[in-house]
């Protein structure tokens, strides 16, 4: 039976990059309202709102990779069996 791990198929550089332009994103969005025009209470609310988007978004891509991982297990769960039920059965062998 041959094992069939999932790989990673992000390199050292692409999550690098993808952290960097996150971290840009988020302290521009922040300097940003920090320096807009207004009063504190409408900095304070655009402040928290972009830290709930970012908090908010990392849950759904948690939540995304836990049911991709989920459906990972299934479905070699799903092959297990199926190699087992082949493996078990003899076509010569006679039906009482």
């Amino acid at each position: 039976m041959e094992s069939h791990t999932p790989t990673t198929k992000n390199t050292t550089a692409f999550f690098a990059q993808s952290a960097l332009a996150f971290g840009i994103a988020l302290l521009t969005m922040l300097i940003a309202i920090f320096y807009l025009p207004a009063d504190p209470w409408p900095k304070a609310f655009l402040a928290l709102g972009t830290l709930f988007l970012t908090t908010s978004s990392f849950s759904l891509a948690k939540c995304v990779r836990d049911a991709q991982e989920s459906q990972y297990v299934v479905s070699r769960l799903d092959q297990a069996r199926v190699e087992r039920i082949l493996a078990d059965h003899d076509p010569w062998k006679e039906v009482a």
